[in-house]
């Protein structure tokens, strides 16, 4: 096994428990003879040294300090800047297929109470939050929809689907690696129903345009699985069922017992929907429950990059007068229209506006247009250090519109899913707007990633999603 062996003061995130090592701490990698692997410490001078060159994407090897202790097992990437994405800290821990089961099982038993509060959609998997870097899982009824972003998880791939559906043989699962995250590793896109009865990273690879690669089988059947009262295999010998079949175009999953959200699997951004926002989506629900206790009518509700509608449907339960959903995507307020019927609410209170939501918000301005809640849920605008003061402008910029078009007495309900952005940064930066917009605001109540997106406590990095609700004097 190889080892590589960081400089001197390189070790303290590891002996947080911090899971990413940069190419930048490692000062040498030594192949390790087999009885020296198991040893507390070893002599790194009888150590052979090992050129990167012989070391496999995804291969597990040991990181150890300048004086050759044993700190964690990790995956080497050879493409990224976090070359080393820690797995384990226990010396002799085997990783393998029960080792991994074993995880799935341990983040996916966590999800359960959710579950039992009437939520058909939860985040099974969150990556670094349930210490399986660079892997999501997401369940969406009778979907698992699955995204690998490193080349840890990859190189597990036939242990990891295995471990699914022997969790979880009542679903069938599709994966949705095609992400930017994995570009940055120099992985292919992976998109398409998985065979779990014979899994294959060489399964379903596609080209950065989503053609696919030659040579790469394009699944498009699996067996037909039965309930899991009848048969603990779960399938049906011999019966195939289609893509199509085992897909639905759109999945209405139950949400807080409340709606049910259509989710696109195989079309819609990351794994098919934002489980992320369930806490805030019945934020806004009780928000206009008061609100039409408070004053017989139901808000105008402004809803802002609606992608597929989620927080307006919430918004119709709890009774608003009026819905805009706001959005680029024609194809996501196709969905949004959709839920709207589906959770038979009325399609009378709802617009859905195809439109660049910057232009939108600044002609409602210019045309004195009042909201009592309005809703920004942007993308991220982030996505490295050297975009943040960028993003900053964006997000003040679209802050001071939303906060122009909040009624006296409103609220605005503003969220930055940038990792890179901080908390404090965030207010500061929806402070300055109020400035900018002169109005007079309070922060009433402050928003997050729901329970199912853990934050691992040494990786602060896992904790992304801010939100602020403020309410407009």
């Amino acid at each position: 096994m190889f080892a590589f062996i960081l400089y001197p003061e390189r070790d303290k995130s590891l002996l947080r428990r911090h899971p990413w090592v940069f190419s930048k701490a490692v000062a040498s990698i030594v192949d390790l003879d087999k009885p020296s692997t198991d040893q507390e410490t070893v002599e790194l001078k009888l150590c052979k040294p090992a050129p990167k060159k012989d070391i496999a994407a995804g291969a597990l090897c040991q990181i150890r300090d300048h004086q050759g202790k044993f700190l964690c097992y990790a995956h080497y990437s050879p493409h990224s800047q976090i070359m080393l994405r820690a797995i384990s800290f226990k010396l002799g821990e085997r990783i393998d297929y029960d080792f991994f089961k074993q995880r799935l099982a341990a983040a996916s038993a966590k999800r359960i109470p959710l579950q039992q509060a009437g939520n058909d959609g939860v985040r099974l998997v969150a990556a670094e939050g349930d210490y399986l870097p660079g892997l999501i899982v997401d369940r969406y009824d009778k979907v698992i929809s699955l995204a690998i972003t490193s080349w840890g998880m990859e190189a597990n791939y036939e242990h990891l689907i295995m471990a699914l559906h022997e969790l979880f043989p009542e679903c069938y699962l599709y994966e949705r690696s095609d992400g930017k995250a994995r570009s940055k590793e120099h992985l292919p896109q992976r998109v398409g129903l998985i065979d779990f009865m014979q899994p294959s990273a060489q399964d379903n690879l596609q080209d950065e345009h989503g053609k696919a690669l030659p040579n790469s089988r394009q699944v498009k059947s699996v067996p037909r699985l039965r309930a899991p009262q009848i048969a603990a295999d779960a399938a049906v010998d011999g019966e195939q069922i289609s893509l199509t079949e085992a897909i639905p175009d759109t999945i209405y999953v139950k949400e807080s017992n409340l709606v049910s959200i259509p989710i696109d699997v195989m079309q819609g951004h990351k794994t098919g929907g934002y489980l992320d926002q369930r806490q805030s989506r019945l934020h806004t629900y009780h928000l206009c429950c008061e609100f039409k206790e408070l004053h017989g009518s139901g808000p105008r509700v402004l809803n802002c990059f609606s992608y597929t509608g989620g927080f307006g449907l919430f918004a119709l339960k709890g009774g608003a007068s009026s819905v805009y959903n706001v959005d680029v995507s024609g194809h996501a307020l196709g969905a949004a229209k959709a839920g709207v019927a589906f959770n038979h609410l009325d399609p009378g209170r709802c617009k859905f506006i195809k439109k660049d939501v910057f232009a939108f918000l600044r002609e409602e301005v210019k045309k004195g247009t009042k909201f009592d809640v309005v809703i920004l849920d942007p993308p991220k605008f982030a996505e490295s250090k050297s975009t943040l003061a960028t993003a900053c402008r964006g997000y003040q910029d679209i802050n001071r519109l939303g906060l122009q078009l909040v009624a006296s007495g409103g609220h605005l309900l503003t969220f930055s899913c940038s990792g890179l952005m901080t908390e404090e940064l965030f207010q500061k930066i929806v402070a300055d707007a109020a400035l900018d917009a002169q109005v007079e605001a309070q922060i009433v109540g402050t928003l997050r990633q729901d329970r199912d997106h853990p934050v691992a406590l040494p990786c602060p990095e896992s904790f992304y999603l801010k939100g602020l609700d403020i309410l407009v004097n």
